[in-house]
């Protein structure tokens, strides 16, 4: 995979690829100096950065990809995912987290100068994540009260392991939820929630 370069004003391209499966080819992406450039096996396209309505980051864990981001990209024709781990092997992934959060910082900056009326979004969609964090409450009291009612019982090993379920699922969607609140960024200020570290 080619690493990002530097720096637009001169014209030079910036690169990105992932696999989002062992079995598919690489989705690639290319920025050039007035279009992101795409293509994934036989197939092509070519975007204006004017003619992006919408770029949503978000913070989107696998089973297998626990600490996976996405940008999402809506143009004209299609939308457009680009994620921070790739496929290396039926059991293995690959984290991409600084070629990642190069790509996408220059993504943005490159729409932004472009002067269209792009929507810079974070997070979840709004409905989803509060019907998510309704649902996240509701287990979070319901596993409390089986923990409360273990004690109760001294049923110490049932207690121990559901409090530890607890512990797990808290950090687990707490984690999820604070960084995929709603809301919108400036393509200068990405906030770091929705991007990986260095």
């Amino acid at each position: 995979m080619e690493e990002p370069h530097d720096d637009a004003a001169t014209g030079e391209e910036f690169a990105y690829a992932y696999k989002s499966s062992v079995i598919s080819p690489p989705f690639e992406f290319r920025l050039t100096a007035d279009a992101l450039h795409w293509g994934k096996g036989g197939a092509r396209g070519r975007t204006l950065y004017r003619d992006i309505r919408r770029v949503r980051l978000g913070f989107r864990p696998l089973t297998m990809q626990n600490h996976r981001f996405v940008a999402e990209i809506w143009t004209r024709g299609r939308k457009l995912t680009i994620a921070s781990t790739s496929w290396k092997s039926m059991a293995e992934q690959e984290r991409l987290d600084g070629r990642y959060r190069a790509f996408v910082a220059e993504l943005c900056r490159r729409i932004a100068a472009a002067g269209g009326s792009t929507l810079f979004q974070t997070g979840s969609p709004f409905i989803l994540y509060w019907i998510g964090v309704v649902v996240f409450v509701g287990a979070a009291l319901a596993i409390a009260a089986l923990l409360v009612r273990a004690l109760q019982a001294g049923v110490w090993a049932g207690a121990a392991f559901v409090a530890a379920f607890f512990a797990f699922f808290l950090w687990q969607a707490g984690t999820f939820f604070a960084r995929n609140r709603p809301g919108t960024f400036k393509p200068d200020a990405i906030p770091s929630s929705v991007l990986p570290s260095g």
